[in-house]
């Protein structure tokens, strides 16, 4: 890992404390629904995390930003849509130069190294993370969560990123240790599942495919 700069420290987060278990949700939220909640919701429970970051993109590099709602509308939605105690929105990575997850994810483990955080993905994404720029790092650096979406439960079990990571996926009876472990490590998490998507949104408002 890169050793932090001047403006590591500059960059502002949320609150947190050594030993406390943060998930991390990443995203566009272009716009937030309550998939992204309930993702997040399975998350606190399974894995008794503390609280929830949902980390607003200023943008995915692999998407159109054509259609992309101004960063702030998206954290203002985000927050309206978390409604919820333990989960913070967050846009840090509107501070830094990198838009791309394993360079976030990589500054929070240097930020805070005595936090526990875990990535939280839903399934859907989790079938695309070999398009992601070093997305075997991302393993490498925090325990993983995949989340269960409607139409992506066999996809994502049979994906590349899943076969390649398989010798160290954890049962999901055993979740809730996996804040605990040693990367790489990661689990499948089912439970209610929700049909909304941002695309679906975004369509439904009149806005084209991003």
């Amino acid at each position: 890992m890169h050793p932090f700069s001047t403006s590591d420290f500059a960059v502002p987060l949320p609150p947190t404390a050594p030993g406390r278990r943060i998930g991390l949700l990443g995203g566009s939220f272009n716009p937030a629904h309550d998939g992204h909640r309930l993702i997040s919701e399975i998350a606190l429970r399974r894995l008794r995390l503390d609280a929830v970051w949902w980390i607003v993109s200023p943008g995915n590099p692999l998407k159109h930003h054509g259609d992309l709602a101004p960063l702030a509308s998206r954290i203002a939605d985000a927050r309206r849509v978390a409604a919820h105690p333990r989960i913070v929105v967050t846009a840090f990575e509107a501070a830094r130069r990198s838009p791309f997850t394993v360079d976030s994810l990589a500054f929070l483990h240097r930020r805070h190294p005595a936090v526990r955080f875990v990535w939280l993905m839903g399934a859907d994404n989790l079938v695309q993370m070999p398009r992601w720029r070093r997305w075997r790092t991302i393993f490498a650096v925090l325990p993983v969560a995949v989340v269960d979406r409607p139409g992506w439960h066999l996809k994502a079990l049979a994906s590349p990123a899943a076969q390649a990571f398989a010798r160290v996926r954890v049962d999901s009876t055993r979740a809730i240790g996996l804040p605990n472990g040693r990367p790489p490590r990661w689990t499948f998490l089912t439970g209610p599942l929700s049909t909304q998507s941002s695309t679906a949104l975004r369509a439904k408002q009149g806005y084209g495919p991003r």
